[in-house]
This record gives C-alpha cells, structure tokens and sequence, in this order.
C-alpha cells in the first residue's frame, strides 16, 4: 500500500470497504438501527442471523407463481438445520439457495412440486444487496464481525478487517478471528458463502473449511489486468468480486463440496465406522477467470459452423489444474444442451485421481461420473452386471453409445488405440466435448510413425480420438507449457485461452519458487567415452512410444552402468545424506531422490542406509526411507523386497503426505513425478537425465505452500542444467527469469541480512559464541537478548523481523559452502530471536495448533547449535522457581542480576504466571495484583521508574503474594471455599457488618452447591445460570448478608463459579470420559481451545 494512505485504523478501512460496497450499488445499514430497539428494527432477537422480513418478501417477489402456505414451508426450511456438523448445514443451505427449494402445494385439486428461489441469478433487480456493520449476534458468546454483506437477507459474506498500520496484527489475526466467530456464533455460518480477510495491504477469500494458507488473493478486477501488489488489495478484492452480478455468479458456480470418508478405527486398528469430512472450495481469480473464458470458446466451437478446437488452458502445476476442471465441467453441464463430457488422461494413476476429485464433486456436476475400466464391454461382462452378479464394469464404447446425451466418462487415451484395422465411430454427436488432462504430451499427436521392423504404421493417439469422435470439440488443460515446436497441439486443441504462469502464483502465494543447487558428480569414465556420452544424453528422453524406446535402450543401459557405477552411488549417498541433514536443521520437511534406474534406485538406498542404518526398517509402515516404483515377480531378489502392489504405493503415499510421519525420503525413478502432492516437499535431489515437460513436471513437485517453507530446492547431479534452460523456453518470460533461481541468489540475501544483524548487535560481543563451550554459548545468548531488550521497541521489532529473513534465506542455501561457513553465527541470531519471541510470549494469545505442532519439530530436530530456544533460567544458572513459590533465594538471585532488562522480563512472566493460575481459583485477588503489575509496568515503560525500582516493586509484589498464601493458610479452608470467601468479603465493610465463622460457612455451603449444580455448559445455557443464581440468593438471604452489597456479592460469586467450572470439568473429565459417548462431554476449557 502506498504511503499516502498514511496511517489507516480499523475504522477507516471498514468505512472504505463500505464506500466501495456503496459504489458498487448495495445498500448501507448501522447493525445497532436494524437491531433490537433501533430505529429501523429488522429483528427481535439477538440470536437471529437473517433479515426474516427481506429473506419472506424476496420469496413473494421472486416466486410469484406459487402460493403465500407454499413459500412459508420454504421459508422453514430456510431456517431449520438438522446437523451437528457446521459444514454439512452449510452445504445443504448452498444446495437450497442455488438449486431451489423444493415445496408442494394443491393447485386446482393436483398436488404439484415446484422449486422456489430465495436469489433471483437471472434478473439482477430483484435481489437487494445491503452491508452491514457492527451487527450483534449472541450465541455461544456476544461476537460482533466487521462487516456483514446480506443477500435478499441472508448473510452470505463477513469481512474481517485489522488495522494496516498495527504490527502485531496481521491478516492472520483477522484469520484468527473467522476461526472465533466459527465457534462462538455458528449460526452465522450455517449461510456463508465465503469470507474475507483483510489488514488493508492484503487481502484475501477463502471459506468456512480453508486454512489460513487456502485464503487466496483476488488480483484482478476485469480478468485482463493483474493489479500490481503496490495497489491495496483490499480494493481490488472488493471491486473484483463484489459486482452484484458476479457475486451471485461465483456463489452459484464457482464454490464446490468435496466429500471423504475415511476409516474410523479403534485403539486396536480395528475399524468402527466412518468419518466424514467436507471441504468447501472457493475458485481463485485465476480458476474464475480461464473457466469463464473457457466455456465462451466452447459455445464457439460446439456452434455448426464452429471448429471444434476450443483451446487449451495453461495454468502452472500446484495451482488447483483439477478443480478449474470441475469448474469447467460444472459449467459445461450448466450452460450447454446437456453434452457429453469425456475426461482424457494419459496413466491410470491419473485418471484415479482426477476421476476421484470428479467424484467428490457431485454437488456442482449435478451427476456421478463414470469411469471406463475396459474398451468395450464383453458379453459375459454384460450379462454378469445387469444379472447384479459383479461390481460395476464400464465399458468405454458402451459408455458413449448407450446415450444420447449427458454424462461424464472419465477413460486413458490409450483405449482409443483400436483392436485391429480403423477405429470405428463410437458416436458422432456433436454435443460430445473432450477434456484432455496435460494435453502437451506426446501421444496427442496425429502423425504416423511406421515401425521399421514390421512395417506397422501407428498413429498418435489423437487421431484415433478424432476417428472413434468425429464430431466432438476438444480442449487441453496443461500445468506445462505446450512445445513451441509442436504444432499438432494448436491443430488439435486450438490456440491458448487462458495463462498462469509460475511467476503469478508465486506472487499470489499459491506456489513457492524454486531454486536451482548444482551438486554434479563426475562420471567415472574415459575422455572419449564421455563425449559419446554427452552427444547422447539429449536424445535419451522418456518418449512413451514403444519404438522410442527400442532405439535409445541400448544408449541409456550403456549410460545408466557409468551413471551407477558402485563408487558413484556411494559419493551420491554421503552427499544426499550431508545435504538432508544439512536443510533438515534450517527447516522440516521432506525429500524425493529421482534414479535413472530401478537398480540404481535400490544400490542408492542400500548405500544410504549403510551410512544412517536408523532411516531403514522392513515394515513398509516405519522407516525415514523407501524406494517406490513397480516391478514383476521376474524381478530379481534385490529389487523383490521394495516392490509391492498398489496398496504399498496408496500407504507410502499416505505417510509421505503426513508431515508428522518418520517417512521424509523417498527414491523413485519415474512413480509419483506427476500429479503427486506433498506440499512439506521441499528437496528434489535429480540424477537422472531429463527434459522438457517431464522435467519441468517434476521439479513443480517441490513448489507447493506450506508453512514456513520459503522455497524449493532442486538439486542436480547428472547436468540437468542446459535441459531445464531449454524447457523454460517454453514459459512466458517472467518464468524464464524467475525460476530455477540459483541458490546464490540466496546467500547473497543472507550475507545482507547478517550484516544488517551484525551493525544492530554493534557494541556488544557475541564471539564466544563461535567458540566450543556450550555454558559460554548460553551466557552469550542471553547477554545478546538483554542487549537487544536494552532497545527501543522499534528496534526490537526489527531485529526479530531480519532475523527471521535471516533464518529462510540461509534454510534455501545451508547446504552451499557460504551457507556452512555461516551457520553458526547464523544460528546465535536465530536464538536470540527465538528465546526473545519465547519470552515476550503473553499467555492471553494461544499459539494456533498449526505453530505448536512446527515447534515441537522445530524443538525435536535441533540441536543448540541451529535454533534452540534457550531457557533463561537454566541458562543464567538459576534453579527454576515453582511457579506457586517464588523462594526468597529466588528472588535474590533475580535481584543480583546484571542483565537488567531480562531481570524485569523474567519476573514479569512469573508475576503473570501466578496471577493466571490464581485467577482459576480466586478472581478477587487475581484482578487486584493484576492490576498492581500492569500499574507497575507502565510505569516503568513511560521511565517514571528504573529498571531496578520496577525490579524493587516486582519482588514487593511476589513478598505479598506469598504473605496472601500464609493468610489463607490460616484460615483452615480450601482453594474454593477461599474464592468464595474472598468474592463474599470483596466490600470491605461486610465484614464489619458480619461475623467471620458465618462468612466461612457461606463460602463452605457455596463450594458444595455449586458443584453439586454444575451441569454442561451452564456458563452459556440461560437456564442453568438462573438456576445457579437463586441457589446463591438463597444462601445469602438465609444467613442476611447485606442487602446493599448483595448485587456486587452476586455477580463476583457468578463469575468465580464460571472460572471454577471450568477448573471442576476439568477434574471431572478425565474420570468420565471412557463412559461418555465421544464428542458429546466437553469441558469449557477444551471448547474455548477448539
């Protein structure tokens, strides 16, 4: 965002988002006027999500044809979910808005069903548009989100906003909060299409079910022109998805449902049901904007006269290629007279896959795809199906002869190849469109190639396709480039429609760029057989074509012996394994190593074993390492133990696919370099020859987002180097200078961040650091965060922030030499760092699930050396205090430290420790000494107080705390009953007014009421809370307490027996838990952390 926008709060964005909503034509309307009381009240309750008058009269409006009884069913309907599950209400609400609700009535004495809409999608004018702000809604919690954007009444849009100029708060804040408003007000969501998240620099769409990584950038208002990220995004966002009529046009197809079941099973493994799981998709701009041209193109070449070449769509690997499909699909079926639609790819673990995300996407497809197993269906196959006697076997010619229109067949190209002689028609509709999944293969071609052997001639697939299909329209979805010296694609498809280069979804961080590492190992061999070899090595390619392969065999067994030799695959072993472990302790994650052989393969494995006999295991569910590839009962004995039928490969895959999984290394020679998606991959070591899309195809494997990667590397041992130059020719220009970034782009990042580091650290000396005393180490650690704590706030920031650069630039290039050379000094900032962040961590702000789970990889992977994060306690040799006592000797030691700042620090985050835990059991006391240490520490920021008079006060506080705890002790009661005691005496004149054995009694009497009366959930059930509070108004009358202090008295007991509910579930749950039903007994605490 440009500076001009000065500083910009929360409130100014949220008036800016609505000056845009207004531009654009919605209404505008304050959440406290349409709300209970207001001037303009729309509801009567605080619990209603809906506008109920707009949704009833959009319905009147919309469905004039069908009677006022019928449109009041569609209403409840509307409003009545039966699910537990917040996804499952959500999809069948989206099914109701976007397919009609079904509703029958008695017309002229027939009883007759019609649809009824709540949107009106064809005429734009019916549907009233308004966005709301600070609208109220009381469910589970009180909630208020930012902004509300409401359809004919229905709330389908929240905007989060945070504030663009506050640093602690980010766009993942406003993540943070979709994920509170989920939990404490459902209902919301039972009607979101999607939401928005924004800090006024970025800004981003995703829906109930996506992770903060699946909020994905809106770029473009028209489709043509990307607005450059210096334009704020959250203006671009707005206008480019929020014209009325293309709102209603992505909420009605370009959101999808996909649906799994995985196994439930017990401790046993034994399995006890299903579990199902929904994930809401939200097309990206780019899926929007191809498919919307696409199917354009496609009515153009459908027509009679048209050319039947609809095009191809280019859209880099990694960037969602299979549902632009489904979109694309969708709106065929949509938008066509019903065609039918056939799904080419080119392997059968491909086709699965595709055909298995089709099948997941029944919702927007409006149909089951159909898969053809075979060519065509024999006779006894036939009769053994229709007799019920078999599993369903589909037949590709059965399949599109048996319809007129409709359907989605999914099938390889190779089943076009016919039995014998021509390929006959297998139907020559028009209505016939064929969608080939990366078109750019070879096999698409039309020429001829004859065998010079048998003089057999063989075409390439396409033109069989084009014999069995005369009339069908064809189009091509690719995630590589199509060759630029390949003409029979154009011929075949069409010319491009749409383009999403790598560059662009790096910038929309919908891939990480890749880096280029060369490692090459020499080949063991004389000058002269090198030169032959060379000369070879770029005709060895992976055509698919039988006859190719005949010819180059003899070449590459001859280079694959030279490229296996016994003492290379050792030199390869110790450098993957140095290279691993290397990266392994900068970032976690996973690797591929790709093999010219099968043989090499295993000796590879067998050479890396011997060096870490840890990473093997014979259980093909444990192991950090496996080889994966496919192999016959022929095989010989080396090769048998790693082979292993689809249900290895489907469990291998599973486990690389698991980040927590031990599995981190896989060696292949040709399995999984397409279409496989493991997103933590970040290390694709190469030593085998490739080119052009089967390279470019396999490098992508490390491009996905996931965490903290901050890129992937591709290292090259065998030369691959000129190969990926010539494929990249192929890419827009951007890409050509964008990927394949050499890792010394990285170093030079990271030799400019240390020094940026080294001039912040200027006056202190952290060099024995680098020496080899590991008590040194510490004591620079700490030294170095008292330095770095003695600047001001800005400089702190700052330094955290380059550190943390620091640490990803040298994660792409720790294993280069420059990348060795400064791992250590590298590591003392990224400890500084990590200990500082450890210690300002404030207990009010749970860290999310996603970044416990990379700190403990983080914790478990290191050593002292990378990032550990440094006790301080243990560090400066002090025993760690119980957080219940703070010793006298403890605080001495404090109190003689020299490092001021960390003194204050380290007391500070006791003090609020035991206030917390305190706070549990007595609130009066808790919120008394929090109050003290806030007081106290403003004091100190604003320097009215030194560090040694904060230091002074601080110990003051824990003397007293401690004094309290003497106290109390004194009174023979327990931790409740001294809470209640406490919130009873809160007025200091009660207890002049009353007698101190009548208090201690009412304190007892309360303690076992209330946990006699804690029922689930009574802090947020209205019942049960009233019930709560008679039986302690009864308590008080029954022993007078003081009418004027009774209300005060009241509310503190009420909101103490909240804080101890939580505390008594949170016995009680762990003695219960095997005897209640799973999902059904939550504590408090537990449904707070969900």
């Amino acid at each position: 965002m440009s500076s001009t926008n000065g500083i910009f709060t929360e409130a100014m964005l949220e008036e800016a988002a609505i000056e845009i909503l207004e531009n654009l034509g919605y209404d505008y309307a304050f959440g406290p006027d349409i709300s209970l009381g207001g001037d303009y009240e729309e509801r009567k309750d605080y619990r209603e999500v809906i506008l109920s008058h707009r949704v009833k009269d959009a319905l009147f409006k919309i469905n004039r044809d069908i009677p006022r009884e019928a449109l009041d069913d569609a209403y409840r309907q509307l409003i009545t979910f039966n699910s537990p599950m917040l996804e499952e209400n959500n999809r069948y609400f989206h099914q109701l808005m976007t397919e009609g609700i079904e509703v029958s009535f008695n017309e002229g004495g027939q009883i007759r069903t019609k649809r009824a809409y709540v949107i009106d999608f064809e005429n734009m004018s019916n549907n009233e548009f308004v966005v709301v702000n600070q609208f109220t809604i009381i469910e589970n919690e009180e909630r208020r989100p930012d902004l509300i954007v409401f359809v004919n009444g229905l709330p389908l849009v929240v905007i989060e906003l945070k504030s663009a100029s506050d640093e602690n708060v980010g766009i993942d804040g406003a993540f943070n909060q979709i994920q509170t408003y989920k939990r404490d007000i459902p209902s919301l969501f039972n009607y979101n299409a999607f939401c928005i998240i924004s800090d006024g620099i970025n800004a981003k769409a995703g829906t109930i079910t996506s992770n903060e990584e699946w909020f994905m950038n809106w770029r473009t208002v028209d489709g043509e022109n990307i607005a450059p990220l210096s334009q704020p995004q959250y203006e671009v966002l707005l206008n480019g998805m929020f014209h009325k009529d293309r709102l209603l046009d992505i909420i009605q197809n370009f959101i999808l449902f996909q649906e799994s079941k995985e196994p439930e099973k017990d401790i046993d493994g034994k399995k006890i049901g299903d579990k199902k799981s929904i994930i809401k998709i939200l097309a990206a701009y780019h899926q929007y904007f191809a498919v919307k041209k696409a199917i354009e193109k496609t009515k153009e070449a459908t027509k009679e006269d048209g050319d039947r070449k609809i095009g191809v769509i280019w859209h880099t690997q990694g960037s969602g290629k299979s549902f632009s499909m489904v979109f694309y699909t969708g709106g065929l079926v949509r938008e066509l007279n019903n065609p039918t639609i056939v799904v080419i790819t080119d392997r059968n673990d491909l086709d699965d896959q595709l055909f298995t995300t089709f099948s997941k996407s029944k919702d927007i497809l409006r149909q089951t795809p159909k898969q053809a197993t075979v060519r065509k269906l024999s006779d006894s196959q036939r009769t053994n199906y229709v007799g019920g006697n078999s599993t369903e076997v589909n037949g590709l010619y059965d399949l599109l002869n048996d319809r007129e229109s409709g359907g989605i067949i999914f099938t390889t190209i190779q089943k076009f190849k016919p039995e014998d002689g021509e390929m006959p028609v297998l139907t020559d509709r028009k209505n016939v469109i064929i969608i080939a999944d990366e078109a750019h293969r070879s096999q698409y071609g039309l020429e001829a190639k004859v065998d010079s052997k048998t003089g057999e001639v063989n075409y390439g697939y396409a033109k069989y396709l084009r014999d069995a299909l005369p009339n069908a329209s064809f189009i091509g979805f690719t995630g590589t480039p199509i060759d630029l010296e390949d003409r029979s694609t154009v011929a075949i498809f069409g010319h491009t429609i749409d383009t999403y280069d790598m560059t662009q979804a790096v910038e929309d961080e919908a891939t990480v760029r890749i880096y280029y590492e060369n490692r090459i190992i020499k080949l063991e061999t004389d000058e002269e057989e090198l030169t032959k070899i060379d000369d070879e090595f770029e005709e060895i390619t992976e055509g698919q074509e039988e006859f190719e392969k005949d010819k180059n065999r003899a070449k590459w067994s001859r280079m694959e012996s030279i490229v296996g030799s016994p003492n290379r695959v050792k030199k390869l072993a110790e450098d993957i394994v140095n290279h691993y472990e290397e990266k392994a302790k900068s970032i976690d994650g996973k690797a591929m190593v790709v093999c010219m052989s099968r043989r090499i393969c295993v000796e590879l494995y067998d050479a890396i074993t011997k060096l870490r006999p840890d990473w093997h295991n014979d259980d093909v569910d444990k192991g950090k390492i496996k080889v994966v590839m496919t192999g016959s009962a022929a095989d010989n004995e080396k090769l048998q133990k790693h082979l292993g039928g689809k249900q290895r490969r489907d469990l291998l895959a599973k486990r690389m696919k698991d980040n927590s999984d031990e599995l981190k290394i896989v060696i292949v020679r040709d399995m999984w370099l397409t279409g496989f998606d493991v997103p933590s991959m970040h290390t694709m070591y190469i030593d085998k020859p490739m080119k052009g899309h089967n390279l470019m195809q396999a490098i992508a494997r490390v491009n996905r987002v996931f965490k903290e990667k901050s890129g992937g590397v591709v290292v090259d041992y065998i030369g691959i180097l000129e190969s990926l130059k010539s494929a990249l020719k192929q890419y827009t220009n951007t890409d050509r200078q964008n990927t394949g970034i050499d890792t010394d782009v990285a170093v030079a990042v990271m030799l400019e961040k240390l020094e940026i580091l080294r001039d912040m650290m200027h006056g202190y000396d952290y060099s024995k650091y680098m020496g080899n005393s590991q008590v040194e180490r510490m004591r620079t650690i700490v030294g170095g965060m008292d330095f770095i704590l003695g600047k001001k706030e800005e400089e702190q920031k700052e330094f955290k922030k380059t550190a943390l650069e620091l640490g990803k630039a040298h994660a792409l290039c720790a294993a280069t030499d420059k990348g060795k050379e400064k791992a250590l000094e590298i590591s003392y900032f990224k400890a500084v760092k990590a200990s500082l962040v450890k210690l300002k961590e404030k207990d009010k702000t749970p860290l999310s699930k996603r970044e416990i789970e990379a700190r403990l990889h983080q914790m478990l992977e290191r050593s002292i050396i990378s990032e550990d994060v440094i006790d301080v306690f243990d560090a400066m040799g002090i025993k760690r205090p119980e957080i219940s006592i703070l010793s006298e000797e403890f605080l001495k030691e404090v109190q003689g430290m020299k490092q001021k700042n960390l003194a204050v620090e380290m007391l500070k985050k006791l003090l609020e420790g035991n206030i917390k835990a305190m706070e549990k059991r007595n609130l009066v006391k808790s919120e008394k000494f929090s109050e003290r240490l806030t007081k106290a520490l403003n004091k100190y920021r604003n320097q009215a107080l030194t560090n040694a008079e904060v230091i002074e006060e601080l110990i003051r506080m824990a003397h007293d705390i401690k004094k309290m705890r003497e106290e109390e002790a004194e009174l023979g009661l327990s931790d409740d009953e001294i809470a209640f005691y406490d919130a009873l005496t809160a007025d200091d004149i009660v207890k002049e007014l009353m007698e101190d054995e009548t208090l201690k009694k009412i304190a007892h009497e309360l303690t076992l009421a209330i946990r006699n009366n804690i029922t689930i959930d009574w802090s947020v059930r209205k019942s049960a809370r009233a019930s709560m509070r008679r039986v302690i108004k009864r308590l008080l009358s029954k022993y007078d307490y003081p009418p004027d202090q009774a209300l005060k008295a009241m509310n503190i007991v009420m909101r103490q027996a909240e804080k101890m509910a939580g505390n008594v579930y949170e016995e009680v749950i762990w003695s219960d838990r095997v005897a209640e039903e799973p999902g059904k007994f939550t504590t408090v605490d537990e449904r707070n952390e969900e």
